[in-house]
């Protein structure tokens, strides 16, 4: 296995519907990268329980979302690269190569759900540190950047990803990207992200897509964030 920013070798077999909590250090790195399995890619466990985003995500929710959808993309990759140079490729470097069509769109859409799961947690953290400093400098505090990325998912067209990205001087700015696109096919480092495809919400939700954006907020992991920002800079 090997390491490459947010790319972890997952030990993970089959679906990758293995639960549990992973050790501080794997989660700063839980997007795969490469498996020691049949598989080139292998989707990471999901970073709690599926029931532990209640009641801003249901159970039932995040079973089809991690367990239907995410697994999805990652079958169709893997089905994509059999065989081919792509297989021997990391999962980021190879979405940041990739042309557009169903490569890039698998790939991207295994990376950025990997991402999702990994900017939430149960009960959220605290706003703190260097990317404090840099939201009050470039938004003018949390509120603001809260309204700018909520203001992007909402009036989002169809589907896509709101994000929350750096350049590698620390300038943050928040990106509505359609479909699978992600920040990091735009040369910036992913620090959070909003899935507002509607497999993300639909059954919580229906279309009351702002209801869920709003829920988003009070389950952040700024830890999370924070690292993203430090590497984002290193």
């Amino acid at each position: 296995m090997r390491r490459r920013d947010f790319l972890l070798g997952s030990a993970v077999v089959g679906t990758g519907m293995v639960l549990g909590p992973k050790t501080p250090g794997a989660r700063e790195y839980s997007v795969s990268g490469k498996g020691e399995t049949k598989m080139a890619f292998v989707q990471p466990p999901l970073p709690y329980a599926m029931d532990a985003l209640a009641p801003f995500l249901s159970e039932e929710q995040v079973r089809f979302h991690y367990g239907k959808h995410h697994t999805g993309y990652f079958k169709n990759l893997n089905a994509l690269v059999e065989g081919k140079p792509e297989a021997d490729m990391a999962l980021r470097d190879l979405i940041v190569q990739a042309p557009a069509g169903p490569l890039f769109n698998n790939a991207a859409q295994a990376w950025n759900h990997s991402f999702y799961w990994d900017c939430l947690k149960p009960q959220g953290s605290a706003l703190g540190g260097a990317l404090a400093a840099a939201i009050e400098r470039d938004f003018g505090g949390l509120a603001k950047l809260r309204a700018a990325m909520s203001d992007a998912a909402v009036k989002l067209f169809g589907s896509g990803w709101a994000w929350l990205a750096a350049d590698k001087q620390g300038k943050l700015q928040v990106l509505a990207l359609s479909n699978a696109d992600t920040s990091l096919k735009h040369g910036l480092e992913p620090i959070l992200t909003i899935d507002v495809w509607e497999h993300a919400y639909y059954i919580d939700y229906r279309n009351e897509r702002a209801k869920y954006v709003e829920g988003y907020w009070a389950h952040v992991d700024w830890d999370f964030a924070n690292g993203c920002f430090a590497r984002a800079t290193a």
